[in-house]
């Protein structure tokens, strides 16, 4: 199945918010099947400030679907979401 990387940007000042809906993210992504790999991106003081997915989708419509059913997405975290195709070349899954 064709692989695509999601990376998303949250809102400035919306820690509280990514905090608060943090288990219900990791729970959606968990139970998905669909994730390879995910964490949170840092800003410049290690705080959380964005999200990195590699996921394994049937094709775009479907990874971006999953994306837009994230709960972070439905409570609004991000600021700006980058859904592109993902070739892997070196590592393994």
């Amino acid at each position: 199945m064709p692989l695509f990387i999601l990376i998303a940007t949250d809102k400035p000042n919306a820690l509280e918010l990514r905090v608060a809906t943090r288990q219900a993210h990791i729970d959606y992504v968990r139970d998905s099947g669909l994730v390879k790999i995910a964490g949170p991106l840092l800003d410049d003081a290690g705080g959380m400030a964005g999200s990195m997915l590699l996921i394994e989708a049937e094709d775009l419509a479907a990874a971006q679907a999953f994306a837009a059913a994230d709960p972070y997405a439905l409570a609004g975290l991000f600021e700006k979401v980058e859904l592109r195709p993902f070739k892997l070349t070196l590592g393994g899954l």
